[in-house]
């Protein structure tokens, strides 16, 4: 794999500054100066025509004089001369670009932008900004910024769409001595956005954390990606503005009115893997409490302290944040009781009295990290007048010398408790003045693990009754759009639910009473009659519901009042008639909704909460982005208040949370094979012990116009079932290509353990006899946005036997992608092998990568020979005589 394409930005060996000058006051004069006081090793050459030297430096007309290779420009000139100075930089073989410059706003501005990213593209220049404070490599010693100050050297990464924000926080850290790897403003993100960064930081081996301020997503796809890939080796923590705008957005559904962005933000973040902090403060200790490696299984808390009021206090907090307090087992009650005075409370939190001493604190510290039934610790001091603050911390930082349980250190106060904090922090116990932080903190441990969990959910095809209508419910929604409707009438939407396998309940229209009086008949008593027009989204609005018609008569009395009705609130609107459905009658049904919106920033939305009539009033919603899995789906209904009238209550049975699941996943289904429809709300889906119906739906659609990756309107990228097929060898085998799942881990395992010594020497260049878990995990859970694999199976004793395997992986650049292959010894020379390099080499195709490449072993013949077959390209390689290079263009 070779550097990546953000390397001359982060780490250059020479850098220009345009606009460099003798003013103190002007931006160029500034970044200059910070270059040259920072201690960066490379060379730095002011540009600017107007002068001959700056700040005691040579300066250049322009970067042709310079006579030397420039990897960064720094560009501080007026907006409209950036264009010409990009196109200058790009003769010059300079790969990438700062531009600090304001001025690219209004109409005049967009027109600026188009050309700055016209003069770039050519040259596949990369461009940070305009717009921005610039970017910090403190242990380069390289500020190309005109900040005030630098950062401290460290190991955090800060990204932030916001310079003023930055110079803030740099000011913040430097006073507390937190210390940065990188510090990275963004600006108008023209070219260089938080998905390039992120790939970026994921392999920077001086990053351990990546923090984020976030005011907005533009491209959704490359964000998510970039935020998994990280938070799949390092910790990320985000905050984003803006919270509260979640009501200014206007929609016809219940689903879209109720759910806000911010949101459908928190379900991002929380699939991504990463945590979510909401002040700067919380920013930082979260980073630094996962940076340090502290991980947890559960999120009981037990809380040991020295006074009652502060205890209380974390209690709140704790319930507040969703934590469950630990409940201490008998042992460890009878323990304590031989070590405290006899009026202690007997319970958590557990509360050592006032006059408790270092000793004390220590085996109290020590009994509760025994107990079995606690994964985290937070031990509390306030000073009072027995009390050794600092005696007490090492007594507790003994105590926990040898634990793997997080124990978190609140010392209230400031004056007495400095000496006491700096021994926590020596003995790397993370340390806090208030108890509402510390409870804070080990609630994003748990977020963290939670989340992480979430991350690695890659979901696999649905197993049902049935194969979706996928075509059938396409040519539904075609019809619609022909007519130039964007709404779907209940019956369509119904069929569309159908041909997913969505129990629904039969809708028959019905044009006249007697018309009406014949469906009912046919149906049989008691019926609900609902009112049938296409310019109603909501009958409930109209009140065109009638339910418990138990006569003939009543039925067509129900059909005059229904349409005479609505047509004197509604005047002018289409009505059809009505449409006649059999009573869904159980007596321990509950109402749900389970809708989709189209998020601006992250494309569908699954959500799920009550439903029925009061869904406004209730507002019990929560939200998930597609594809979901049986894991992602039942978070998702877990996240509700509804969630616990899920259950059995009082007379009421629990309700099928397994046929739930299964619509859930039905509808993850739907929104990624339909980019058309962009609202739909299944009100009420009614769920009781024996199942899952779903009684009224609505949807809106619209075109979509097709591109190259059937997925591109997803921001998280679906199990590509379209990529399954069977296929026969020429001696009658069949065989199976599919992706990978996560799943597969154990036949992926088994695959790789049988494989010949030579054959595993030619795939991994190096002898192993198995994966580790670590290796299992990287190589079946995939972003299928950035990588794929296909592997080929048989069946054997009933059982599927992976047999071949063929997989790409993104390169840096992101243009290019790197391939493995590897077939079975005794399934070799039979065709498996070509077949699934031409299916992986469509495959990268379809996701738009314009070049595969990889290394082949020059002792491994069969496959050099296989891939000149194939059309790719072999040399040798420059670093290794033992080594092939081998590439084509796809």
């Amino acid at each position: 794999m070779g550097a990546h394409y953000l390397d001359h930005m982060f780490h250059p060996r020479s850098v220009a500054v345009f606009g460099a000058s003798e003013r103190p006051d002007s931006v160029g004069a500034r970044v200059f100066a910070n270059l040259l006081a920072g201690g960066f090793s490379g060379s730095v050459y002011p540009v600017n025509p107007k002068h001959e030297k700056v700040q005691g430096q040579r300066c250049y007309r322009d970067i042709s004089q310079i006579g030397a290779a420039v990897d960064l420009a720094v560009i501080a000139t007026p907006a409209r001369t950036v264009p010409g100075i990009l196109q200058s930089c790009g003769t010059s073989g300079v790969c990438a670009a700062i531009v600090l410059s304001a001025g690219f706003e209004g109409a005049e501005g967009e027109g600026l932008r188009a050309r700055l990213q016209e003069a770039a593209r050519p040259y596949g220049m990369r461009v940070l900004g305009p717009n921005c404070l610039g970017l910090i490599r403190p242990g380069l010693g390289l500020n190309a910024t005109f900040s005030q100050g630098s950062a401290l050297p460290g190991d955090l990464a800060l990204v932030s769409q916001s310079g003023a924000l930055c110079t803030a926080i740099l000011d913040w850290a430097a006073a507390r001595e937190i210390g940065f790897s990188t510090v990275v403003s963004l600006g108008d993100a023209v070219d260089t956005d938080f998905g390039d960064l992120l790939d970026y930081l994921a392999l920077d081996t001086e990053t351990r954390g990546i923090l984020l301020y976030v005011e907005g997503v533009n491209h959704a796809r490359d964000f998510m990606s970039g935020l998994r890939a990280a938070a799949r080796v390092k910790p990320v923590i985000v905050v984003k503005a803006g919270r509260q705008g979640a009501g200014s957005r206007a929609a016809q559904s219940h689903t879209g009115a109720l759910v806000g962005a911010d949101d459908v933000f928190d379900a991002a973040l929380r699939r991504a893997g990463v945590v979510r902090a909401h002040t700067i403060e919380q920013l930082f200790a979260a980073a630094q409490l996962l940076a340090s490696h502290h991980r947890i299984h559960g999120q009981r808390l037990a809380i040991v302290t020295n006074g009652g009021g502060p205890a209380v206090m974390a209690v709140d907090r704790a319930a507040d944040v969703g934590l469950q307090l630990a409940e201490l087992s008998p042992d460890t009650l009878a323990a304590l009781d031989q070590l405290l005075p006899a009026h202690w409370p007997r319970a958590n939190p557990v509360d050592i009295l006032g006059d408790a001493g270092a000793d004390r604190y220590r085996e109290a510290v020590r009994l509760c990290l025994a107990d079995p039934g606690i994964d985290g610790l937070l031990v509390m001091l306030t000073p009072q007048a027995m009390t050794d603050p600092p005696a007490c911390a090492e007594a507790v930082a003994e105590a926990t010398a040898d634990q793997k349980k997080p124990v978190l250190a609140c010392w209230m106060g400031e004056a007495h408790m400095k000496t006491a904090r700096e021994r926590l922090t020596d003995r790397h116990i993370p340390n806090f003045t208030f108890p509402e932080a510390a409870v804070e903190a080990f609630a994003y441990l748990a977020s963290y693990q939670q989340n992480q969990q979430l991350l690695k959910q890659v979901p696999a095809p649905l197993v049902a009754r049935s194969t979706p209508d996928i075509s059938g419910a396409r040519l539904i929604i075609e019809s619609a759009l022909a007519e130039r409707r964007s709404e779907l009438s209940g019956n369509e939407a119904k069929a569309i639910l159908r041909a997913f396998d969505i129990p629904t309940n039969l809708a028959v229209a019905a044009h006249s009473p007697g018309e009406a009086l014949v469906v009912a008949e046919s149906i049989g008593f008691p019926v609900a009659m609902k009112i049938d027009s296409p310019d109603i989204s909501h009958k409930s609005d109209v009140n065109g519901v009638r339910l418990h018609i138990d006569s003939a008569e009543a039925v067509r009395r129900t059909y005059q009042e229904l349409v005479g009705s609505v047509a004197r609130q509604r005047p002018g609107i289409r009505i059809h008639g009505v449409t006649i459905e059999a009573m869904y009658d159980k007596p321990h049904g509950r109402e749900l909704l389970v809708g989709v919106l189209r998020d601006p920033a992250f494309g569908p939305i699954v959500t799920f909460g009550a439903g029925g009539t009061a869904v406004e009033v209730l507002r019990d919603r929560a939200v998930a982005l597609p594809p979901l899995n049986r894991f992602v789906a039942r978070d998702l209904i877990r996240q509700t208040r509804i969630y616990t009238l899920l259950q059995a209550f009082r007379h009421l049975p629990a309700a099928n949370l397994d046929a739930l699941e299964q619509v859930l996943l039905r509808v993850s289904e739907i929104v990624c094979e339909l980019p058309e429809i962009r609202e739909m709300d299944i009100n009420p889906l009614i769920v009781d012990e024996h199942g899952a119906l779903a009684v009224d739906a609505r949807m809106a659609v619209a075109y979509h116009a097709p591109g190259p990756n059937r997925y591109g309107h997803m921001a998280v990228h679906p199990y590509p079932a379209h990529l399954v097929k069977q296929v026969q060898l020429s001696d009658g085998t069949d065989i199976t290509l599919r992706p990978i799942r996560p799943e597969d881990a154990e036949i992926e395992q088994a695959f790789v353990r049988g494989l010949s010594a030579q054959t595993k020497y030619f795939r991994f260049m190096q002898s192993i006899k198995e994966l580790s878990h670590e290796e299992l995990i990287r190589l079946t859970q995939l972003d299928y946005h950035r990588g794929l694999a296909l592997i080929a199976t048989v069946r054997e004793a009933g059982a599927e036997v992976e047999i071949g395997v063929a997989r790409y992986a993104m390169n840096p650049d992101g243009e290019s992608c790197e391939f493995a292959l590897v077939v079975g010894d005794a399934w070799q020379r039979r065709g498996i092998g070509s077949r699934l390099m031409q299916a992986l080499m469509e495959a990268a195709r379809a996701q738009g990568f314009r070049r595969m490449e990889g290394e082949v072993l020059a002792s491994n013949q069969p496959m050099l020979e296989l891939v000149r077959k194939l059309g790719f390209r072999v040399r040798g390689s420059p670093d290794d005589p033992t080594v092939m290079q081998v590439n084509r263009l796809l």
